[in-house]
């Protein structure tokens, strides 16, 4: 059987022959269920931050038929929400080459290829995301820093996922909200610490003119304040005015126990996108 491959589990796609296969420099590993993800062993690899934005914008849509991942990178957002939405189809939009290329492989390989379009380039080009295209999801998972505000790491593919050298949230919700079908849902994931990074992300939702409906602080490890959120946001052209409230917090959902074992609501969490407690 295909190196990255081991049961228990249904044989991926990929695994049954003339399926892609491990380059020099690459790892496949397991982010959903039977799906795998081709990543570079020294580049940019996926994130807690990635698969909770595809959990949370799953639950909070979980009916959606077209679904947009705007800044796909390696496609671990948007093939993760594929497993949990079997039914529905998916654009993602990424502008490195080699992310994209990438994400091609999985793609094939997890056999989602008939219903998971990848777009290579900028998705604040129209040409590439024409403003008359819509969903019923979008998804977010942008990068956090400002360029020059920190080391920006020793490979290429890592500095855009983490600094904004494409856009930043007010791009992306910028891009989201006139590509909303009504009643649709745009789901992204962003720092809530310092306080002024949660200041940005609600400016940039109603600079664009979405509300935040719900959110989710996220703590790593007990007992650290949250350091992320996830967030809910809708057009508010759709919500009447005499509905419009403040934003719903949930309670924060906890990765780790102070101990570094995974919580037992994080293993909930996983659970929900095929992977056992």
């Amino acid at each position: 059987m295909f190196k990255g491959w081991a049961k228990p589990g249904p044989v991926p796609p990929g695994a049954l022959g003339g399926g892609p296969t491990l380059e020099e420099g690459e790892t496949l590993d397991a982010i959903s269920g039977y799906f795998r993800l081709f990543q570079l062993a020294k580049g940019h690899r996926f994130s807690t931050d990635d698969v909770l934005t595809a959990w949370y914008g799953t639950m909070c849509c979980p009916t959606a038929r077209r679904v947009l991942d705007l800044g796909s990178g390696l496609g671990t957002v948007g093939m993760i929400a594929a497993w949990r939405l079997p039914g529905a189809r998916f654009v993602t939009v990424e502008a490195q080459a080699e992310s994209a290329r990438l994400a091609r492989k999985s793609a094939r390989w997890n056999g989602l290829e008939d219903r998971y379009e990848i777009r290579e380039g900028d998705f604040r080009d129209k040409s590439i995301l024409p403003l008359e295209e819509k969903f019923d999801l979008i998804l977010g998972s942008p990068p956090y820093f400002p360029p020059g505000s920190g080391v920006e790491g020793d490979h290429p593919q890592k500095i855009a996922c983490r600094f904004e050298m494409r856009g930043d949230i007010g791009d992306y919700c910028a891009a989201a909200a006139p590509r909303l079908n009504r009643g649709g849902i745009f789901a992204c994931v962003f720092p809530v610490a310092p306080s002024a990074q949660k200041i940005r992300v609600e400016a940039a939702a109603a600079g664009a003119g979405l509300g935040i409906i719900r959110w989710r602080p996220v703590t790593l490890r007990e007992p650290e304040p949250p350091l992320l959120g996830l967030f809910c946001m809708v057009g508010m052209s759709d919500v009447p005015t005499s509905a419009r409230r403040e934003p719903w917090m949930e309670s924060p959902l906890v990765i780790r126990t102070a101990e570094g074992r995974v919580h037992p609501e994080y293993s909930v969490v996983k659970m929900s996108f095929g992977f056992p407690p």
